[in-house]
């Protein structure tokens, strides 16, 4: 499907706004680029479309209020910055937003929230809600109370999980970055931006990451591990320049701006992108080669004769990572029995589980249906 085709079809769409975006050169939030945004949101939601806007700022924000410069280190400072920044934050989006008729509301997550099918389920409904209100969500990540177990680590990869959440048709990551070149523009005034990618594949991360190639894009690669994320789902996704005036006009008339990214023809179900990338791993699972090829080629459940090792203390219908001896990520899943019945049971036929154990919760140790293949040549 072509880029004009693509922007037809979108009817719900994620618009994720970085700091980089919202902020001036001397690290002053740039209350004219917010108000340039918010106009161009208001002629998206015009066009009928429901629009969710994951938004960075909060740390910035609190630091403009404060009259900080420079970088902050200490993790208890930065929540307190963002706690001071967030409200401000959302002040000048209402703001901006209501003088184009548009009802805000705020939608703070962490990745607990995403991890519990619970909560994954309200935070969706609650979105539903709020389009049939007309409402623009504005999603940030909960800083102010987030650690390392539970963040999702930074807002292109939030603004994946809510597409998916949400069902997206289309997700727009405004950057400082006009979109993705064959090298670093900064540093080869020649450079090529690269119109669309059909699929980011060795290639294309070696150009944005620069780990085999002295021409990659610094912080490219970070983003592009979102986007395939996004392709994954089925979600198209479009990165531009946020700084560009009438950026999302633009993008949301066809115009070949940015690096539209497109979507994976056998995209995940709906549960499975939750288990991909929603649920916290508790643990992981070593596989014999035996084993990894029949996730990976054969389409099979995970079955207690090709686990050879077990790591971490997780219990039944929790998450785990799934990998091969050489610790390659392979899958995830949700265990049908927990980390000290595996430990008994692995290597062994499937026959033998109730004789073992005194009882059995079938065969599998993650079914098919609770599984997501990873690795290269992902059979679902």
């Amino acid at each position: 499907m072509e880029r004009k085709g693509i922007i037809k079809k979108a009817q719900r769409v994620v618009i994720k706004i970085g700091s980089s975006v919202l902020t001036t050169s001397g690290g002053k939030i740039d209350r004219k680029r917010i108000r340039l945004l918010s106009e161009s949101i208001r002629e998206v939601f015009a066009s009928g479309r429901r629009v969710v806007l994951v938004s960075s700022g909060a740390i910035a924000v609190g630091m403009d209020r404060l009259g900080l410069r420079g970088r902050v280190e200490g993790i208890p400072e930065k929540q307190a910055i963002a706690a001071i920044g967030q409200p401000h934050l959302m002040a000048l989006y209402d703001t901006y937003f209501h003088k184009q008729g548009i009802q805000i509301s705020q939608i703070l997550l962490t990745r607990d929230d995403l991890n519990h099918r619970r909560r994954y389920l309200n935070a969706r409904d609650t979105i539903d809600a709020l389009f049939k209100f007309g409402a623009l969500p504005i999603i940030n990540e909960n800083d102010t109370v987030v650690v390392d177990e539970i963040k999702v680590g930074d807002n292109d990869n939030l603004s994946v999980l809510v597409a998916g959440l949400i069902q997206a048709d289309l997700l727009v990551i405004l950057s400082d970055m006009e979109g993705l070149y064959d090298r670093d523009p900064k540093v080869f005034p020649d450079a090529c931006m690269i119109s669309r990618v059909d699929e980011i594949d060795e290639e294309i991360m070696c150009v944005a990451g620069g780990s085999c190639s002295p021409t990659g894009i610094g912080g490219m690669g970070v983003k592009l591990e979102a986007i395939r994320k996004a392709a994954s789902f089925g979600i198209p996704t479009i990165l531009a320049g946020g700084k560009r005036d009438g950026i999302l006009r633009e993008i949301f008339s066809g115009e070949r701006v940015g690096t539209l990214f497109m979507p994976q023809r056998d995209p995940l179900s709906r549960k499975k992108q939750w288990i991909a990338y929603g649920v916290r791993s508790a643990g992981t699972l070593y596989l014999d080669g035996g084993a990894v090829k029949a996730l990976l080629y054969g389409g099979k459940s995970l079955l207690p004769s090709g686990v050879v090792r077990v790591s971490g203390n997780f219990e039944r219908g929790e998450g785990v990572d799934v990998r091969n001896l050489s610790d390659d990520l392979i899958a995830k899943g949700l265990v049908n029995y927990g980390s000290h019945e595996i430990e008994k049971i692995m290597g062994q036929r499937s026959s033998r589980i109730k004789e073992i154990l005194g009882y059995t919760y079938g065969d599998e140790l993650i079914h098919r249906d609770h599984l997501v293949v990873l690795g290269p040549g992902r059979k679902e």
